[in-house]
C-alpha cells in the first residue's frame, strides 16, 4: 500500500451537498481514492446510489446539525448550496442569500470546533463583477478582476462574503482553506429539468425531445448570442482533489478557457444527437453578456487544467438526458438512488 493511501484511508472527509450534482460525483471520486467519506444533505443523490460510507439527510442551514455532520471528520469539502440554473438565481435572491449564509457560517464555524483540519468551499465564477462581462467577446476573468466588487445576483454576493470568511478563518483560527471558483460545470447524473438545470443540461433535454419526438423546434433564452466556458464534470473533480492537497490558499479559478455561445452550444449537441434543429429566441433571464475563465493561474498553481474537450463531456452528457427523456416519454420508470442508500 503506498503512503499515500495510506494517509486516504485514516482521513474521515465530510462532503456537504452529497445529494447533489457534484457533491456526488465527488463521494464517489474520494471513496475510489480511498477516504472513508460522509456525505450529508437535505435529500439522497436523485439518479445513481451514493457510495458514501455514511449519508445522513439533514438541513445545514440549522446550527446543531452542522455540529452532527463534522464530528469526528477531519476534512470538509463544503458544496453544500441552494442555487439553480439561470432561471433560479435570478429569480430568488432573498431565499439563497438567506439560505446559503446561514449554510456556510454555520458549517465552517463546526468544523472549527469540531477540529477539522482542512476545508473546502466551493464559490463561483457569479462573484465576477458585472461591468467586466458586459460583452459577449469578454476578456477571460482573472482571480484579481473580482474587485471593485459588483457580483451578478444575491448568489455572487453569498459566493463573495463565503470567500472572505474562510479567509479570515485561515489567517485568525488557523483553519486550512482551500476556495475554488467554479465555471459552469456540467455532466451527467444531474438535474435536467424542473427549472434547477444549467445551460448544457437544459439545451440537452430540449434537443433529446426534439429527436424522440420529431419536432426540431427548441427555445433559447435571448438571441443566444451570450457566451460562456463549460467544464466537464471529471475534469472538476480532478481541480477539487488537486487544489485541496496543494498549499495555495486564494481563490483559483476552476473551468475551461474555450468560450463559445449558447447558439454554438445547441449547434454542438445537435450534431451530436444527429439532427438539425430549429431555434426559436424567446425572452428568459441570460445573465451577464459575457464570461469566460483565464486559466493562467490555474497553471500555475496545480501545474494541470482540464483536458476534457466540451464536445466528449456533451457527448457523454447528452447520451444520459436522452436515456431519461426516452424513459419518461416511453411512461417508464428508471431506478431511483433512494432505492439503494447506505445505512446511518
Amino acid at each position: 500500500m503506498s503512503e499515500q493511501v495510506a494517509q486516504a484511508k485514516a482521513t474521515r472527509v465530510l462532503v456537504t451537498g452529497a445529494g447533489g450534482f457534484i457533491g456526488h460525483h465527488l463521494v464517489t471520486f474520494l471513496k475510489r481514492r480511498g477516504y472513508w467519506v460522509r456525505g450529508v444533505d437535505i435529500k439522497y443523490p436523485e439518479f445513481a446510489p451514493t457510495d458514501a460510507d455514511e449519508f445522513e439527510l439533514l438541513d445545514l442551514r440549522r446550527w446543531d446539525n452542522c455540529l452532527q455532520a463534522t464530528r469526528g471528520i477531519d476534512e470538509v469539502y463544503a458544496l453544500a448550496a441552494d442555487m439553480g440554473g439561470m432561471g433560479f438565481i435570478s429569480s430568488n435572491h432573498a431565499q439563497i442569500l438567506r439560505n446559503n449564509a446561514l449554510i456556510n457560517l454555520h458549517t465552517i464555524e463546526a468544523a472549527r470546533i469540531n477540529g477539522v483540519s482542512r476545508y473546502f468551499f466551493t464559490s463561483s465564477a457569479c462573484v465576477y463583477p458585472e461591468y467586466r462581462q458586459m460583452d459577449a467577446n469578454v476578456t477571460p476573468l482573472k482571480e484579481e478582476d473580482v474587485y471593485p466588487a459588483q457580483p451578478q445576483d444575491a448568489y455572487g454576493w453569498e459566493k463573495l462574503i463565503g470567500e472572505h470568511l474562510c479567509r479570515h478563518y485561515r489567517e485568525e483560527f488557523g483553519l486550512e482553506t482551500r476556495v475554488v471558483r467554479f465555471h459552469n460545470i456540467f455532466g451527467p447524473l444531474g438535474t435536467w429539468e424542473g427549472g434547477r438545470e444549467k445551460a448544457p443540461a437544459a439545451l440537452c433535454r430540449k434537443i433529446a425531445y426534439a429527436k424522440l419526438t420529431g419536432n426540431p423546434e427548441i427555445e433559447i433564452w435571448g438571441d443566444g448570442e451570450q457566451t460562456r466556458s463549460f467544464c466537464y464534470i471529471d475534469d472538476c473533480l480532478t481541480g477539487i482533489y488537486k487544489l485541496m492537497r496543494s498549499d495555495y490558499h486564494e481563490p483559483l479559478n476552476l473551468g475551461q478557457d474555450r468560450m463559445v455561445t449558447i447558439n454554438q452550444l445547441a449547434d454542438i449537441i445537435a450534431e451530436i444527437a444527429g439532427i438539425e434543429i430549429v431555434k426559436k429566441h424567446v425572452p428568459g433571464p441570460q445573465g451577464v453578456r459575457g464570461r469566460n475563465s483565464d486559466n493562467t493561474r490555474l497553471r500555475q498553481v496545480l501545474g494541470w487544467e482540464p483536458e476534457i474537450s466540451l464536445e466528449e463531456g456533451l457527448a457523454r452528457t447528452y447520451a444520459w438526458i436522452e436515456e431519461q427523456v426516452r424513459a419518461r416519454l416511453e411512461g417508464t420508470a428508471i431506478p431511483q438512488a433512494t432505492l439503494n442508500k447506505p445505512s446511518p
